[in-house]
Protein backbone atom coordinates (compact mmCIF):
# COMPACT_ATOMS: atom_id res chain seq x y z
CA UNK A 1 0.00 0.00 0.00
CA UNK A 2 1.09 3.59 -0.76
CA UNK A 3 -0.69 5.24 1.72
CA UNK A 4 0.42 3.49 4.91
CA UNK A 5 0.73 5.71 7.85
CA UNK A 6 -1.82 4.44 10.56
CA UNK A 7 -2.21 8.31 12.29
CA UNK A 8 -4.02 9.47 8.94
CA UNK A 9 -7.17 9.66 9.38
CA UNK A 10 -9.18 8.67 5.98
CA UNK A 11 -10.10 4.75 5.78
CA UNK A 12 -8.70 2.83 3.12
CA UNK A 13 -11.88 0.41 1.11
CA UNK A 14 -9.62 -2.38 -0.68
CA UNK A 15 -10.64 -3.50 -3.68
CA UNK A 16 -14.53 -3.44 -3.11
CA UNK A 17 -17.07 -5.44 -5.72
CA UNK A 18 -18.68 -2.67 -8.38
CA UNK A 19 -22.34 -3.00 -5.95
CA UNK A 20 -20.70 -2.31 -2.88
CA UNK A 21 -18.56 0.86 -4.83
CA UNK A 22 -22.04 2.16 -6.39
CA UNK A 23 -23.30 2.06 -2.68
CA UNK A 24 -20.19 4.19 -1.19
CA UNK A 25 -20.83 6.26 -4.04
CA UNK A 26 -24.31 7.21 -4.12
CA UNK A 27 -24.02 7.57 0.01
CA UNK A 28 -21.38 9.89 -0.30
CA UNK A 29 -23.14 12.05 -3.27
CA UNK A 30 -20.72 11.13 -5.67
CA UNK A 31 -23.58 10.31 -8.10
CA UNK A 32 -27.40 8.99 -7.76
CA UNK A 33 -28.77 5.75 -9.23
CA UNK A 34 -30.64 5.59 -13.05
CA UNK A 35 -33.72 3.82 -13.67
CA UNK A 36 -32.14 0.65 -14.20
CA UNK A 37 -29.22 0.91 -11.93
CA UNK A 38 -26.24 2.56 -13.40
CA UNK A 39 -24.55 5.07 -11.86
CA UNK A 40 -24.87 8.52 -13.20
CA UNK A 41 -21.75 10.77 -12.08
CA UNK A 42 -21.28 14.72 -13.10
CA UNK A 43 -17.71 15.75 -13.43
CA UNK A 44 -18.55 19.53 -13.87
CA UNK A 45 -16.85 21.82 -14.76
CA UNK A 46 -14.29 19.33 -16.10
CA UNK A 47 -16.42 17.19 -18.46
CA UNK A 48 -13.29 16.29 -20.72
CA UNK A 49 -9.58 15.65 -20.63
CA UNK A 50 -7.49 18.78 -20.20
CA UNK A 51 -4.09 18.32 -22.27
CA UNK A 52 -2.39 21.37 -21.88
CA UNK A 53 -2.10 20.05 -18.04
CA UNK A 54 -0.46 17.24 -18.42
CA UNK A 55 3.18 16.70 -17.72
CA UNK A 56 6.43 14.06 -17.90
CA UNK A 57 8.40 14.50 -15.49
CA UNK A 58 12.42 15.47 -16.58
CA UNK A 59 14.35 12.26 -14.96
CA UNK A 60 17.51 9.86 -15.84
CA UNK A 61 15.68 6.76 -16.42
CA UNK A 62 13.87 7.72 -19.74
CA UNK A 63 17.21 9.37 -21.23
CA UNK A 64 16.24 11.40 -24.23
CA UNK A 65 12.97 9.18 -25.02
CA UNK A 66 10.87 11.73 -24.30
CA UNK A 67 9.09 13.82 -27.15
CA UNK A 68 8.64 17.47 -24.80
CA UNK A 69 6.77 19.77 -26.37
CA UNK A 70 3.31 20.68 -27.16
CA UNK A 71 2.04 17.60 -25.93
CA UNK A 72 4.72 16.58 -23.07
CA UNK A 73 5.54 19.12 -20.90
CA UNK A 74 8.47 18.85 -18.48
CA UNK A 75 8.00 19.29 -15.16
CA UNK A 76 11.08 19.29 -12.75
CA UNK A 77 11.92 16.65 -9.59
CA UNK A 78 11.31 19.58 -7.14
CA UNK A 79 7.90 20.28 -8.73
CA UNK A 80 6.95 16.76 -8.93
CA UNK A 81 7.82 15.54 -5.19
CA UNK A 82 5.37 19.15 -3.88
CA UNK A 83 2.95 17.56 -5.89
CA UNK A 84 3.27 14.49 -4.31
CA UNK A 85 3.74 15.31 -0.93
CA UNK A 86 -0.20 17.62 -1.13
CA UNK A 87 -1.81 14.38 -2.96
CA UNK A 88 -0.50 12.18 -0.70
CA UNK A 89 -1.90 14.24 2.66
CA UNK A 90 -5.24 15.04 0.13
CA UNK A 91 -5.69 11.39 0.17
CA UNK A 92 -4.38 10.78 3.78
CA UNK A 93 -7.34 13.01 5.48
CA UNK A 94 -10.23 11.18 4.30
CA UNK A 95 -11.81 7.91 2.96
CA UNK A 96 -9.90 6.31 -0.13
CA UNK A 97 -10.55 3.85 -2.23
CA UNK A 98 -7.77 1.48 -4.05
CA UNK A 99 -8.21 -0.94 -6.91
CA UNK A 100 -5.81 -3.12 -8.11
CA UNK A 101 -5.55 -4.34 -11.42
CA UNK A 102 -3.63 -4.63 -14.43
CA UNK A 103 -3.29 -3.66 -18.07
CA UNK A 104 -2.99 -6.16 -21.10
CA UNK A 105 -4.67 -9.39 -22.09
CA UNK A 106 -1.41 -10.50 -23.04
CA UNK A 107 0.23 -12.07 -19.85
CA UNK A 108 3.66 -11.98 -21.20
CA UNK A 109 3.46 -8.16 -21.28
CA UNK A 110 1.04 -7.35 -18.63
CA UNK A 111 1.50 -4.52 -15.98
CA UNK A 112 0.10 -4.89 -12.54
CA UNK A 113 -2.03 -0.81 -11.81
CA UNK A 114 -2.92 -0.15 -8.80
CA UNK A 115 -5.83 3.59 -8.27
CA UNK A 116 -5.88 4.94 -5.11
CA UNK A 117 -8.78 7.57 -5.45
CA UNK A 118 -10.83 9.78 -2.97
CA UNK A 119 -13.75 8.74 -5.02
CA UNK A 120 -15.76 5.61 -4.74
CA UNK A 121 -17.05 6.23 -8.26
CA UNK A 122 -13.36 6.54 -9.88
CA UNK A 123 -12.79 3.29 -8.16
CA UNK A 124 -15.37 1.67 -10.03
CA UNK A 125 -14.36 3.47 -13.60
CA UNK A 126 -10.70 1.76 -12.65
CA UNK A 127 -12.57 -1.30 -11.68
CA UNK A 128 -14.33 -1.13 -14.77
CA UNK A 129 -11.49 -0.36 -17.29
CA UNK A 130 -8.41 -2.46 -16.45
CA UNK A 131 -8.25 -6.15 -16.58
CA UNK A 132 -9.13 -7.59 -12.91
CA UNK A 133 -5.88 -9.91 -12.61
CA UNK A 134 -5.31 -11.81 -9.12
CA UNK A 135 -4.65 -9.28 -6.92
CA UNK A 136 -2.99 -10.75 -3.33
CA UNK A 137 -1.99 -9.18 -0.45
CA UNK A 138 1.60 -8.69 -1.71
CA UNK A 139 1.01 -7.38 -5.09
CA UNK A 140 3.13 -5.10 -6.54
CA UNK A 141 2.09 -2.49 -9.05
CA UNK A 142 4.18 -1.34 -11.22
CA UNK A 143 2.66 2.03 -11.69
CA UNK A 144 0.26 3.70 -9.07
CA UNK A 145 -2.76 6.34 -9.93
CA UNK A 146 -3.14 8.63 -7.06
CA UNK A 147 -6.43 10.14 -7.70
CA UNK A 148 -7.21 13.09 -5.95
CA UNK A 149 -10.30 14.66 -7.73
CA UNK A 150 -10.84 17.17 -4.66
CA UNK A 151 -7.14 18.51 -4.51
CA UNK A 152 -6.73 21.92 -6.26
CA UNK A 153 -2.99 22.58 -7.38
CA UNK A 154 -1.61 26.24 -6.80
CA UNK A 155 -0.06 26.69 -9.85
CA UNK A 156 2.06 29.89 -8.37
CA UNK A 157 3.36 27.66 -5.75
CA UNK A 158 3.53 23.86 -7.91
CA UNK A 159 4.78 25.18 -10.90
CA UNK A 160 1.97 23.95 -13.37
CA UNK A 161 -0.13 25.60 -15.40
CA UNK A 162 -3.70 25.76 -13.50
CA UNK A 163 -5.46 23.59 -10.67
CA UNK A 164 -5.39 20.79 -12.89
CA UNK A 165 -2.64 18.60 -12.97
CA UNK A 166 -1.89 14.86 -14.37
CA UNK A 167 1.72 13.93 -13.86
CA UNK A 168 3.73 11.14 -14.84
CA UNK A 169 7.09 9.97 -13.18
CA UNK A 170 7.94 6.95 -15.18
CA UNK A 171 11.24 6.03 -12.97
CA UNK A 172 8.95 6.01 -9.79
CA UNK A 173 6.24 4.22 -11.30
CA UNK A 174 3.40 7.25 -10.44
CA UNK A 175 0.71 9.20 -11.88
CA UNK A 176 -0.87 11.79 -9.87
CA UNK A 177 -4.22 13.62 -11.15
CA UNK A 178 -5.94 15.96 -9.04
CA UNK A 179 -8.52 18.68 -9.60
CA UNK A 180 -10.63 16.73 -11.81
CA UNK A 181 -13.27 13.99 -11.98
CA UNK A 182 -13.48 13.52 -15.33
CA UNK A 183 -12.39 9.64 -15.07
CA UNK A 184 -11.14 9.72 -18.88
CA UNK A 185 -7.97 11.21 -17.28
CA UNK A 186 -7.03 7.95 -15.39
CA UNK A 187 -7.55 5.88 -18.12
CA UNK A 188 -5.55 7.96 -20.41
CA UNK A 189 -2.92 9.03 -17.99
CA UNK A 190 -2.21 4.64 -18.06
CA UNK A 191 -2.67 4.73 -22.07
CA UNK A 192 0.63 7.11 -21.93
CA UNK A 193 2.59 4.54 -19.59
CA UNK A 194 1.98 2.10 -21.99
CA UNK A 195 2.62 3.76 -25.04
CA UNK A 196 6.18 3.97 -23.62
CA UNK A 197 6.31 0.64 -21.84
CA UNK A 198 5.12 -1.30 -24.44
CA UNK A 199 7.22 0.32 -26.92
CA UNK A 200 10.38 -0.52 -25.33
CA UNK A 201 9.38 -3.78 -25.11
CA UNK A 202 9.09 -4.70 -28.87
CA UNK A 203 4.95 -3.83 -28.51
CA UNK A 204 3.30 -1.81 -31.35
CA UNK A 205 0.78 0.20 -28.78
CA UNK A 206 -2.05 1.57 -30.65
CA UNK A 207 -5.35 3.59 -30.11
CA UNK A 208 -7.59 1.43 -31.99
CA UNK A 209 -10.43 -1.28 -31.89
CA UNK A 210 -10.27 -4.31 -32.90
CA UNK A 211 -12.77 -7.40 -33.65
CA UNK A 212 -11.68 -10.93 -35.01
CA UNK A 213 -14.40 -12.67 -37.60
CA UNK A 214 -15.19 -16.58 -37.95
CA UNK A 215 -12.06 -17.24 -39.68
CA UNK A 216 -9.70 -15.69 -36.97
CA UNK A 217 -9.93 -12.89 -39.15
CA UNK A 218 -8.38 -9.83 -36.97
CA UNK A 219 -9.38 -6.09 -38.00
CA UNK A 220 -8.20 -2.83 -36.43
CA UNK A 221 -9.76 0.51 -36.30
CA UNK A 222 -7.96 3.66 -35.62
CA UNK A 223 -9.23 6.47 -35.16
CA UNK A 224 -10.15 9.97 -32.99
CA UNK A 225 -13.40 10.75 -30.44
CA UNK A 226 -16.22 10.68 -32.63
CA UNK A 227 -15.10 8.72 -35.75
CA UNK A 228 -16.97 5.25 -34.97
CA UNK A 229 -14.15 2.99 -33.18
CA UNK A 230 -16.54 1.62 -30.28
CA UNK A 231 -19.74 1.93 -33.09
CA UNK A 232 -18.21 -0.51 -35.68
CA UNK A 233 -15.52 -2.76 -33.47
CA UNK A 234 -19.46 -3.55 -31.96
CA UNK A 235 -20.28 -5.38 -35.12
CA UNK A 236 -22.66 -8.97 -33.76
CA UNK A 237 -20.71 -10.76 -36.63
CA UNK A 238 -17.39 -10.47 -35.21
CA UNK A 239 -16.02 -10.67 -31.77
CA UNK A 240 -15.37 -7.60 -30.16
CA UNK A 241 -10.97 -8.08 -29.10
CA UNK A 242 -11.71 -4.12 -27.29
CA UNK A 243 -12.58 -0.74 -28.07
CA UNK A 244 -9.96 1.17 -27.76
CA UNK A 245 -6.18 0.35 -26.72
CA UNK A 246 -4.00 -2.39 -27.97
CA UNK A 247 -1.18 -3.84 -28.32
CA UNK A 248 0.59 -5.81 -31.43
CA UNK A 249 3.51 -8.15 -30.14
CA UNK A 250 5.16 -10.90 -32.01
CA UNK A 251 1.82 -13.44 -31.24
CA UNK A 252 -0.81 -10.56 -32.60
CA UNK A 253 -2.83 -8.38 -31.36
CA UNK A 254 -4.25 -7.42 -27.53
CA UNK A 255 -6.32 -5.71 -25.45
CA UNK A 256 -4.97 -3.23 -23.03
CA UNK A 257 -7.90 -2.98 -21.17
CA UNK A 258 -10.79 -4.50 -19.48
CA UNK A 259 -13.68 -2.51 -20.33
CA UNK A 260 -15.25 0.09 -22.82
CA UNK A 261 -15.98 4.21 -22.24
CA UNK A 262 -18.08 4.22 -25.20
CA UNK A 263 -19.35 8.00 -26.67
CA UNK A 264 -22.67 8.03 -25.92
CA UNK A 265 -24.44 11.29 -26.92
CA UNK A 266 -27.40 10.75 -29.62
CA UNK A 267 -26.76 6.26 -29.07
CA UNK A 268 -29.11 5.13 -31.14
CA UNK A 269 -31.09 1.95 -29.72
CA UNK A 270 -31.97 0.37 -32.99
CA UNK A 271 -28.50 0.91 -34.81
CA UNK A 272 -25.81 0.40 -32.05
CA UNK A 273 -28.16 -2.09 -29.53
CA UNK A 274 -25.12 -4.04 -27.66
CA UNK A 275 -23.66 -0.53 -26.73
CA UNK A 276 -27.00 1.09 -25.72
CA UNK A 277 -27.67 -1.69 -23.66
CA UNK A 278 -25.17 -1.34 -21.80
CA UNK A 279 -26.48 1.96 -20.38
CA UNK A 280 -29.49 0.00 -18.61
CA UNK A 281 -27.10 -2.37 -16.69
CA UNK A 282 -25.93 -2.02 -13.36
CA UNK A 283 -22.11 -1.63 -12.73
CA UNK A 284 -21.98 0.59 -15.86
CA UNK A 285 -20.55 4.28 -15.23
CA UNK A 286 -22.43 7.02 -16.68
CA UNK A 287 -20.91 10.62 -16.54
CA UNK A 288 -22.68 14.03 -17.47
CA UNK A 289 -25.94 12.49 -19.08
CA UNK A 290 -28.57 14.18 -18.54
CA UNK A 291 -30.90 12.32 -16.09
CA UNK A 292 -34.57 12.87 -15.10
CA UNK A 293 -34.37 13.68 -11.43
CA UNK A 294 -37.86 12.22 -10.87
CA UNK A 295 -37.93 9.30 -12.64
CA UNK A 296 -34.14 8.59 -13.17
CA UNK A 297 -34.55 8.15 -17.03
CA UNK A 298 -31.68 8.80 -19.52
CA UNK A 299 -31.87 11.51 -22.23
CA UNK A 300 -28.73 10.13 -24.35
CA UNK A 301 -29.76 13.14 -27.14
CA UNK A 302 -28.84 15.64 -24.54
CA UNK A 303 -26.02 17.91 -24.63
CA UNK A 304 -27.30 20.40 -22.20
CA UNK A 305 -24.15 18.80 -19.78
CA UNK A 306 -21.83 18.43 -22.66
CA UNK A 307 -21.14 16.82 -25.58
CA UNK A 308 -18.55 14.49 -24.48
CA UNK A 309 -21.24 12.00 -22.43
CA UNK A 310 -19.72 8.62 -21.82
CA UNK A 311 -20.05 4.98 -20.36
CA UNK A 312 -17.52 2.92 -18.48
CA UNK A 313 -18.67 -0.87 -18.29
CA UNK A 314 -17.15 -3.86 -18.03
CA UNK A 315 -16.11 -5.74 -21.49
CA UNK A 316 -18.15 -8.54 -20.92
CA UNK A 317 -21.00 -6.17 -21.24
CA UNK A 318 -21.28 -6.81 -25.03
CA UNK A 319 -22.45 -10.01 -25.49
CA UNK A 320 -20.20 -11.28 -28.18
CA UNK A 321 -16.43 -10.69 -27.42
CA UNK A 322 -13.20 -12.60 -28.22
CA UNK A 323 -12.06 -14.51 -25.22
CA UNK A 324 -9.23 -13.36 -23.20
CA UNK A 325 -8.72 -10.33 -25.14
CA UNK A 326 -6.45 -11.89 -27.58
CA UNK A 327 -6.45 -12.41 -31.50
CA UNK A 328 -4.21 -12.73 -34.24
CA UNK A 329 -2.05 -10.61 -36.27
CA UNK A 330 -4.58 -8.45 -37.93
CA UNK A 331 -5.27 -8.73 -42.30
CA UNK A 332 -6.87 -5.59 -42.84
CA UNK A 333 -6.44 -2.03 -40.45
CA UNK A 334 -9.26 0.97 -41.37
CA UNK A 335 -8.40 4.40 -40.58
CA UNK A 336 -11.67 5.76 -39.33
CA UNK A 337 -12.14 9.92 -40.13
CA UNK A 338 -15.18 12.36 -39.53
CA UNK A 339 -14.43 14.58 -42.34
CA UNK A 340 -16.94 17.32 -42.20
CA UNK A 341 -15.72 18.99 -45.29
CA UNK A 342 -17.42 16.51 -47.36
CA UNK A 343 -14.10 15.90 -49.13
CA UNK A 344 -12.97 12.46 -48.63
CA UNK A 345 -14.76 9.22 -50.08
CA UNK A 346 -16.84 6.66 -48.45
CA UNK A 347 -13.61 4.16 -48.34
CA UNK A 348 -10.14 3.58 -50.08
CA UNK A 349 -7.49 0.88 -50.12
CA UNK A 350 -4.05 3.02 -49.39
CA UNK A 351 -0.74 2.03 -51.16
CA UNK A 352 1.70 1.60 -48.02
CA UNK A 353 3.52 5.00 -48.06
CA UNK A 354 -0.34 6.22 -47.89
CA UNK A 355 -0.91 4.40 -45.04
CA UNK A 356 2.37 5.91 -43.57
CA UNK A 357 1.33 9.15 -44.18
CA UNK A 358 -2.50 9.13 -42.79
CA UNK A 359 -1.27 7.31 -39.60
CA UNK A 360 1.07 10.25 -39.14
CA UNK A 361 -1.98 13.07 -39.82
CA UNK A 362 -4.45 11.35 -37.66
CA UNK A 363 -7.21 13.29 -39.69
CA UNK A 364 -10.36 14.18 -38.39
CA UNK A 365 -12.76 17.31 -38.52
CA UNK A 366 -13.95 19.39 -35.61
CA UNK A 367 -17.77 20.41 -36.05
CA UNK A 368 -19.23 23.98 -36.30
CA UNK A 369 -21.05 24.76 -33.18
CA UNK A 370 -19.38 21.94 -31.13
CA UNK A 371 -16.92 24.37 -29.57
CA UNK A 372 -17.34 28.62 -28.79
CA UNK A 373 -16.18 30.36 -31.72
CA UNK A 374 -16.34 27.27 -34.68
CA UNK A 375 -19.07 28.60 -37.39
CA UNK A 376 -17.31 26.13 -39.91
CA UNK A 377 -15.19 22.98 -40.12
CA UNK A 378 -12.09 22.57 -38.64
CA UNK A 379 -9.27 20.35 -39.82
CA UNK A 380 -7.69 18.23 -36.65
CA UNK A 381 -4.70 16.19 -37.05
CA UNK A 382 -3.41 14.10 -34.18
CA UNK A 383 -0.30 12.33 -35.41
CA UNK A 384 -1.01 8.25 -34.89
CA UNK A 385 -4.22 8.82 -33.98
CA UNK A 386 -3.61 9.55 -30.93
CA UNK A 387 -0.95 11.84 -30.35
CA UNK A 388 -2.17 13.55 -26.45
CA UNK A 389 -0.82 10.21 -25.35
CA UNK A 390 2.44 9.89 -27.20
CA UNK A 391 5.26 10.27 -25.18
CA UNK A 392 7.56 9.31 -27.35
CA UNK A 393 7.39 10.83 -31.28
CA UNK A 394 5.78 9.91 -33.68
CA UNK A 395 8.23 8.24 -35.88
CA UNK A 396 8.94 5.90 -33.05
CA UNK A 397 5.22 4.31 -33.89
CA UNK A 398 4.71 5.08 -37.18
CA UNK A 399 8.05 2.97 -37.91
CA UNK A 400 6.43 0.16 -36.28
CA UNK A 401 3.22 0.30 -38.05
CA UNK A 402 5.35 0.65 -41.03
CA UNK A 403 7.18 -2.96 -40.32
CA UNK A 404 4.25 -4.94 -39.51
CA UNK A 405 2.10 -3.73 -42.25
CA UNK A 406 4.97 -5.51 -44.79
CA UNK A 407 5.69 -8.52 -42.90
CA UNK A 408 1.80 -9.08 -41.91
CA UNK A 409 1.08 -7.87 -45.52
CA UNK A 410 -1.75 -5.78 -44.21
CA UNK A 411 -4.02 -3.84 -46.53
CA UNK A 412 -4.66 -0.29 -45.03
CA UNK A 413 -7.74 1.54 -45.56
CA UNK A 414 -9.36 5.02 -45.19
CA UNK A 415 -12.79 5.24 -44.35
CA UNK A 416 -14.87 8.32 -44.15
CA UNK A 417 -17.71 8.49 -41.46
CA UNK A 418 -18.33 11.94 -41.71
CA UNK A 419 -20.20 13.87 -44.50
CA UNK A 420 -21.09 13.46 -47.98
CA UNK A 421 -23.01 15.65 -50.66
CA UNK A 422 -21.15 18.80 -49.64
CA UNK A 423 -19.34 19.78 -46.35
CA UNK A 424 -21.61 20.05 -42.34
CA UNK A 425 -24.52 22.00 -42.45
CA UNK A 426 -25.22 21.22 -46.36
CA UNK A 427 -24.39 17.71 -47.04
CA UNK A 428 -25.48 15.19 -45.15
CA UNK A 429 -23.59 12.57 -42.70
CA UNK A 430 -22.70 8.84 -43.73
CA UNK A 431 -25.18 6.39 -42.91
CA UNK A 432 -24.15 3.60 -40.88
CA UNK A 433 -25.49 1.03 -42.43
CA UNK A 434 -23.38 2.25 -45.65
CA UNK A 435 -20.06 2.33 -43.74
CA UNK A 436 -21.02 -1.21 -42.10
CA UNK A 437 -21.51 -2.29 -45.80
CA UNK A 438 -18.28 -1.09 -47.08
CA UNK A 439 -16.08 -2.46 -44.03
CA UNK A 440 -17.75 -5.87 -44.08
CA UNK A 441 -17.05 -5.59 -47.83
CA UNK A 442 -13.15 -4.97 -47.61
CA UNK A 443 -13.08 -7.57 -44.61
CA UNK A 444 -14.64 -10.72 -46.44
CA UNK A 445 -12.45 -9.55 -49.78
CA UNK A 446 -15.79 -8.42 -51.81
CA UNK A 447 -14.10 -5.39 -52.96
CA UNK A 448 -11.08 -6.97 -54.41
CA UNK A 449 -12.01 -7.29 -57.67
CA UNK A 450 -13.78 -4.33 -58.12
CA UNK A 451 -12.52 -1.49 -60.23
CA UNK A 452 -10.96 1.14 -58.67
CA UNK A 453 -11.10 4.92 -59.58
CA UNK A 454 -8.06 7.61 -58.25
CA UNK A 455 -9.19 10.75 -57.05
CA UNK A 456 -6.74 13.63 -58.09
CA UNK A 457 -6.25 15.91 -54.82
CA UNK A 458 -4.91 12.82 -52.38
CA UNK A 459 -4.46 10.07 -55.13
CA UNK A 460 -6.65 7.67 -52.94
CA UNK A 461 -8.24 4.47 -55.24
CA UNK A 462 -11.79 4.08 -54.00
CA UNK A 463 -14.21 1.43 -55.64
CA UNK A 464 -16.79 1.89 -58.20
CA UNK A 465 -19.36 -0.23 -56.30
CA UNK A 466 -19.92 -2.14 -53.40
CA UNK A 467 -22.75 -4.84 -52.43
CA UNK A 468 -25.33 -2.75 -50.01
CA UNK A 469 -24.14 0.79 -50.90
CA UNK A 470 -25.50 2.74 -53.56
CA UNK A 471 -22.85 3.31 -56.22
CA UNK A 472 -23.69 7.27 -56.39
CA UNK A 473 -22.16 7.68 -52.80
CA UNK A 474 -19.04 6.41 -53.88
CA UNK A 475 -18.01 9.25 -55.79
CA UNK A 476 -17.86 11.97 -53.36
CA UNK A 477 -17.35 14.65 -55.99
CA UNK A 478 -20.63 13.13 -58.00
CA UNK A 479 -22.39 13.91 -54.50
CA UNK A 480 -22.35 16.97 -54.57
CA UNK A 481 -24.54 19.97 -56.93
CA UNK A 482 -21.71 21.89 -57.89
CA UNK A 483 -17.40 19.90 -59.00
CA UNK A 484 -16.41 23.05 -58.71
CA UNK A 485 -17.21 23.70 -55.54
CA UNK A 486 -15.97 20.43 -55.06
CA UNK A 487 -12.46 20.75 -56.22
CA UNK A 488 -12.23 23.88 -54.52
CA UNK A 489 -13.04 22.42 -51.07
CA UNK A 490 -10.78 19.26 -51.98
CA UNK A 491 -7.66 21.63 -52.78
CA UNK A 492 -8.12 23.34 -49.46
CA UNK A 493 -7.93 20.37 -47.37
CA UNK A 494 -5.30 18.63 -49.36
CA UNK A 495 -3.46 22.18 -48.48
CA UNK A 496 -4.37 21.46 -44.71
CA UNK A 497 -2.69 17.77 -44.80
CA UNK A 498 0.64 19.40 -46.49
CA UNK A 499 0.74 22.16 -44.02
CA UNK A 500 0.44 20.08 -41.33
CA UNK A 501 2.71 17.16 -42.70
CA UNK A 502 5.78 19.51 -42.73
CA UNK A 503 6.38 19.25 -38.91
CA UNK A 504 7.12 15.42 -39.50
CA UNK A 505 8.85 15.30 -42.76
CA UNK A 506 12.39 16.18 -41.50
CA UNK A 507 11.69 12.87 -39.06
CA UNK A 508 10.12 10.05 -40.30
CA UNK A 509 10.53 7.73 -43.45
CA UNK A 510 10.65 9.76 -46.60
CA UNK A 511 8.55 7.74 -48.39
CA UNK A 512 5.59 8.43 -46.29
CA UNK A 513 6.25 12.32 -47.40
CA UNK A 514 5.14 10.87 -50.85
CA UNK A 515 1.72 9.46 -49.30
CA UNK A 516 -0.24 12.72 -50.52
CA UNK A 517 -0.26 11.55 -53.99
CA UNK A 518 1.10 8.27 -53.82
CA UNK A 519 -0.43 6.04 -56.26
Amino acid sequence: MFITDPTQAGETFHNLPAGALIEEAVARGEGRLTAHGALAVITVPYTGRSPKDKYIVREPSTGGDIWYGKVNQPLDEAAFDRLLEKTRAHLGARDRFVTDACAGADRAYRIGIRVISGWAAAALFARNMFIQCEATDDFKPDFTVLHAPGLRADPAADGVRSEVFVVIHFGRGLILIGGTGYAGEIKKAVFTVLNYVMAKRGVFPMHCAANVGAAGDAALYFGLSGTGKTTLSADPTRRLVGDDEHGWSGAGVFNFEGGCYAKLIRLNPAREPDIYATTQMAGTLLENVVMDAETGALDLDSDAITENTRGSYPIEYIPNIAPGGLAGHPRNIFFLTADAFGVLPPISLLTPEQAMYHFISGYTAKLAGTERGVIEPQATFSACFGEPFLPMHPSVYAAMLKARMAEHRVRVWLVNTGWTGGPYGVGRRMELAHTRALIRAALEGALDDTPMVVEPFFGLHYPTTCPGVPDEILDPRGTWPDGAVYDAQARRLAGMFAENFVEYAGEVDPAAAAGLRSR
